[in-house]
């Protein structure tokens, strides 16, 4: 039997015709200090954007390695970098019994990640961090070093320019100045990829699995729903996390043009009630489905002024006295009257309550701790239906 082969031409159109819009979603962001709520626009996310494929992973990489050029800012007289320089210089036919004190090489740890269809010889970055004392890796090199896997086979091997986002500078008198972290830096396509990793995300049964990055029930059922839209019979939700799709016939040995077909299919994904807040930025963050029962909500705020003041004690005349410098310290405690705040229209029906919920607290004119505990002390009285996350 002749097997009918699928090109692009002839795959959904949702594959191979789109529609670029210029939109504004209909979200909305309000500052108190900062305070975001998100909502969703009409249209989906692709299935591809919203899953992985079971068998196509990366993998992760490391190696210990030796940077060079440092030009005074490398490690000091640390055993294991002596060695490594050493070791490195032996491979290149120079024998020497120990290493100068220039301090221009620094040992470091190399990691990467190797993607599924990484191919031999392809390109990857990787990262270079110290772990001796090295000031920075501004302008280094790092010398040929091979990635191990978790098995300890040889994946890839990383040489080049070492790139660093920061930067670190300091004068005779101990002066310093640190902008973010000298000693981590990048070498872009440093990385050359000598062994493959086989990827196998087809099963005996001519079946697909796709993984959820956000595993959930209802978003799982869409996403098979959808698939079954154009290929009907194929696809199933096995669980909260996992859709398995039965390739077709057509698509038979043509797993990628399978996965190109659905993976552009658009799915409107559910998104649970969250409110997530980071106490460190100020940021507050809450989904769309959140809702607030009716509560009401009282704040103060107090204030300590501390005013510094600066006296003299001067002695008397012809005495055995001297002048002394007195300090001092004047405060004061101001409270703020408790405002007593109903928050009870924030359900109406059919409405999503978080828009009003902004609105609400933000009349409170209150801080970011303040808004923590608040809304603490709303999920606790049973009136937030949302999980709460506090980072």
């Amino acid at each position: 039997m002749h097997k009918k082969r699928v090109g692009i031409n002839e795959l959904h159109p949702l594959l191979i015709h789109f529609k670029f819009m210029n939109f504004l979603a209909s979200s909305k962001m309000v500052l108190w200090p900062i305070f975001f709520f998100a909502t969703f626009s009409l249209f989906g996310a692709r299935i591809k954007d919203l899953t992985d494929v079971r068998g196509s992973r990366s993998n992760q990489l490391y190696g210990y390695g030796i940077v060079t050029g440092l030009s005074g800012q490398g490690d000091s007289r640390i055993e294991y970098t002596e060695l490594g320089i050493l070791n490195a210089l032996e491979s290149l036919g120079i024998r020497a019994d120990k290493a100068d004190k220039s301090r221009n090489i620094a040992a470091v740890m190399v990691t990467a990640e190797i993607g599924p269809f990484a191919k031999e010889g392809s390109k990857m970055d990787v990262t270079v961090s110290s772990i001796g004392n090295a000031d920075a890796l501004q302008g280094g090199i790092l010398l040929q070093t091979p990635l191990y896997g978790a098995d300890g086979k040889v994946y890839s091997v990383a040489q080049g320019a070492v790139s660093i986002g920061g930067l670190s500078a300091g004068g005779g008198g101990g002066a310093n100045v640190q902008v973010n972290h000298p000693t981590v830096g990048i070498v872009t396509n440093g990385g050359l990829v000598e062994r493959e990793i086989d990827s196998q995300i087809l099963n005996n049964g001519n079946e697909i699995e796709l993984i959820l990055r956000s595993p959930d029930s209802l978003t799982a059922v869409k996403i098979a729903d959808a698939v079954n839209k154009y290929y009907p019979g194929t696809s199933l939700a096995l669980d909260n996390g996992v859709v398995n799709i039965q390739v077709p016939i057509d698509f038979r040995g043509q797993t990628t043009n399978f996965l190109a077909a659905i993976g552009g299919i658009d799915v409107k994904p559910d998104v649970p009630a969250r409110v997530i807040i980071n106490e460190r930025t100020g940021t507050i963050v809450a989904t769309q489905s959140v809702r607030i029962s009716p509560v009401a909500v009282s704040s103060s705020n107090i204030t300590i002024f501390l005013n510094p003041t600066t006296g003299v004690s001067q002695p008397l005349p012809f005495s055995q006295g001297a002048t002394t410098v007195m300090q001092g310290e004047n405060a004061d405690l101001v409270e703020e009257i408790g405002r007593f705040e109903a928050l009870d229209e924030l359900d109406p029906p059919g409405a999503s309550t978080v828009n009003e919920l902004a609105s609400a607290l933000n009349k409170l004119g209150l801080t970011t701790r303040e808004m923590t505990s608040i809304l603490q002390s709303i999920k606790n009285a049973g009136a937030l239906q949302a999980e709460l996350i506090i980072n």
